[in-house]
């Protein structure tokens, strides 16, 4: 039962994730208004910023639905959200960005589990090993 719960968070967090870039890809104007100042500063504009948030978060998104890398995935996931926090400040969304990236912490801690495309490569890289012995 861990591991199907392990799964369903895995799958879960990913899932939100996705759904944010989806929404950033499709609409980055709408998302402008969330961005601190600072990025106005920056050598790129601010719906191509929102664009490279997007797309951090659909790749660290899928490659940590599929299991692929779940720890690095994760970490970074969990990172990004927590900077977001704290750039929002002490609001709903933020608190939100917390506890999401309290999840997100959590997987990293513990990893893939099963059903998952490090769990099949670590057992295919056990029966090369055996084989090769």
């Amino acid at each position: 039962m861990r591991n199907a719960s392990l799964l369903v968070l895995r799958i879960g967090m990913g899932a939100v994730i996705l759904w944010f870039a989806q929404r950033q890809l499709s609409d980055p104007s709408a998302w402008i208004v969330y961005l601190p100042t600072w990025t106005q500063s920056l050598p790129v504009s601010q719906i191509g910023f929102v664009y490279l948030n997007a797309w951090f978060e659909l790749t660290f998104g899928i490659v940590m639905m599929i299991g692929f890398y779940t720890r690095t995935a994760a970490l970074l996931l969990a990172l990004h959200l927590l900077g977001i926090a704290y750039t929002i400040g002490y609001n709903a969304t933020g608190v939100r960005d917390v506890g999401l990236s309290i999840a997100l912490l959590a997987i990293s801690l513990y990893g893939a589990s099963h059903w998952s495309a490090d769990e099949f490569f670590e057992r295919n890289r056990n029966v090369v090993l055996k084989n090769s012995d």
